[in-house]
């Protein structure tokens, strides 16, 4: 599993890449590899305020359908609009081209509620055995 160095994480398997006083928020490869092939996504809409681990979207697959929740507070300011016709982008690139919304932070200091990229490797090693 890919664990990118330069983005905060929660237990849920989501991502967070802070930019300044803002932030593109997706879910991780874990969440898109056990999800399996991803057929729909219901995303925030531009505007919203969202507490830190809010539901912000949901997500379907071929498996299961998903609440998708915020790693942090604030206001959604852009969302993928690719990921209406093709959701799959987040199977191929969940940290690139498949992010999910872009966020106006509240409170930069909420990032101390996430994982850093070793504490979220941990994570997935104990989920393997």
């Amino acid at each position: 599993m890919e664990v990118a160095e330069d983005v905060l994480y929660t237990k849920e398997h989501e991502w967070i890449k802070i930019e300044g006083d803002t932030a593109y928020v997706g879910i991780t490869d874990y969440a898109q590899s056990a999800l399996g092939d991803i057929t729909f996504i219901e995303l925030p809409e531009a505007g919203v305020e969202l507490e830190q681990f809010e539901q912000m979207a949901s997500i379907e697959s071929v498996k299961a359908a998903n609440d998708i929740f915020t790693p942090m507070s604030g206001k959604v300011i852009e969302v993928n609009s690719l990921l209406e016709d093709k959701p799959e982008l987040i199977n191929k690139s969940c940290f690139e081209k498949g992010w999910i919304a872009k966020i106006e932070l509240n409170d930069i200091n909420e990032k101390a509620n996430l994982m850093t990229p070793q504490e979220y490797g941990k994570l997935l090693e104990s989920l393997d055995g």
